[in-house]
């Protein structure tokens, strides 16, 4: 209990006037952000954001919509899926792609290194999908799709388009495979 009589909340959030909500542990120390996993369950669009304190080391753990996790990072921080995808690389590709890496998600505005701005830094960019080339996309063999759909984006790029439509489509399946253009 504190001096009015209440009961403390093992963790308190800060005032709205902070740009960010960050957890103030119990023992009155920040907690700092621990971890971050892309998909907790089967919800692809809420994420588990881990915080310690660092003074008892209290931790808890947030869900919360992904798009306002940021809220909840205290400093640059890799998803759990992200950095899996970083361990996986040899040695000498990770000490070269964190950096810039970093700089790209920066550049970006956010916090969160995921894993898919974790594919687009190494791309050079982002590119957005077409309702019906992504539809197109999922018909394509699953042994073949993730080639298929990085060749795409990669192309995209490389003429400067801010998106995969399915004319282009249309255009990389002719050249590749010698097959006119037809409608399916």
């Amino acid at each position: 209990m504190n001096e009015e009589g209440r009961i403390a909340s093992p963790f308190s959030v800060p005032p709205s006037s902070l740009r960010a909500s960050f957890f103030v542990c119990g023992c009155g120390r920040w907690m700092h952000t621990q971890g971050i996993e892309e998909q907790p369950g089967l919800s692809a669009d809420h994420w588990l954001v881990r915080s310690e304190c660092c003074g008892c080391h209290w931790r808890v753990g947030l869900e919360v919509k992904a798009d306002s996790a940021g809220s909840f990072v205290d400093r640059l921080m890799w998803t759990d899926e992200a950095r899996h995808l970083l361990d996986r690389m040899p040695p000498y590709v990770q000490g070269l792609l964190r950096p810039s890496v970093e700089d790209y998600v920066r550049a970006n505005g956010t916090q969160i290194v995921t894993a898919e701005l974790l594919g687009e830094a190494r791309r050079g960019g982002g590119v957005r999908w077409d309702a019906d080339a992504e539809a197109r996309l999922s018909r394509v063999p699953a042994s073949v799709r993730t080639m298929a759909k990085a060749e795409l984006e990669k192309t995209a790029l490389e003429r400067g388009q801010s998106a995969v439509t399915v004319s282009l489509m249309e255009e990389l399946k002719a050249r590749y495979f010698g097959m006119a253009a037809q409608k399916q």
